[in-house]
């Protein structure tokens, strides 16, 4: 049954990925074909440059699944709060879930990430499965560290009979708190990530303007063994810098 979840969930993540498939594929062939012509200019290097593509989608593929955490762990603040609200006016553990399905199928929609899984939820509580058990199964599944440490917090409470109304409010406040230090980091460093995006353009614009300026200038490094050597040496280093100014300014809480 467990796998039966694993895969649904992936296959709802690889529907939402395929969004921007093409376009990524698109890109990384757009960028080995400029590396192509700079480093080598011969269109024999093309499938030798092809580990680039790969790690460029790689990279991507990353870059989408931290932005869909992120997103799922923003939609789940969301319905927590609302779980949280509920309870307040006077709702059990289990109706406060299913009254926060119908305010995030207002908020964000039926199709949404939250929604989907607190459909989940509601009628696996309908069939006596237990709800922090699927609750932990949904962090595990989508990678979200708050979904799983909520789940956890909340297991403990009702299996000691703690106050679920008060664990439910501090941990959203706490989940709330996490995600806004993020936002905060995020916004303070995007001036960096444009810079960073900026200087990895740079090196080819300083090659465009010399070989329009001085015709010829870097022919001695093509079509021959030494020129190919010191251009492969040159883009090994330049991918490095490309990798080492990304994780200088990814930055997670």
């Amino acid at each position: 049954m467990e796998n039966l979840k694993r895969r649904v969930f992936a296959c709802k993540k690889k529907k939402l990925a395929g969004r921007n498939s093409w376009k990524d594929r698109l890109a990384g062939v757009g960028i080995v074909v400029v590396i192509s012509f700079f480093f080598y200019r011969s269109v024999w290097s093309l499938p030798f440059l092809a580990p680039v593509y790969f790690l460029y989608r790689r990279e991507a593929a990353k870059d989408y699944v931290q932005t869909y955490r992120r997103e799922t762990a923003v939609q789940f603040k969301d319905a927590i709060l609302a779980v949280s609200a509920n309870q307040k006016a006077g709702y059990s553990v289990e109706n406060s879930f299913k009254q926060s399905y119908e305010d995030m199928v207002l908020l964000y929609g039926r199709e949404s990430i939250i929604c989907r899984e607190l459909y989940t939820m509601v009628s696996g509580m309908g069939n006596n499965m237990i709800l922090e058990t699927m609750m932990y199964d949904f962090g595990k599944r989508s990678g979200v560290t708050e979904i799983m440490e909520f789940a956890q917090v909340f297991a403990a409470a009702k299996r000691n009979g703690g106050n679920l109304t008060e664990v439910i409010e501090r941990s959203a406040a706490i989940i709330e708190e996490k995600i806004e230090t993020e936002k905060e980091i995020q916004i303070l460093i995007s001036a960096k990530r444009l810079e960073q995006k900026i200087m990895n353009v740079v090196p080819f614009g300083i090659l465009l303007y010399i070989s329009i300026t001085s015709k010829g200038f870097f022919d001695v490094l093509y079509h021959n063994p030494m020129g190919i050597a010191i251009m492969t040496v040159c883009l090994a280093v330049y991918i490095w810098s490309v990798f080492l100014s990304r994780k200088i300014v990814n930055i997670e809480v």
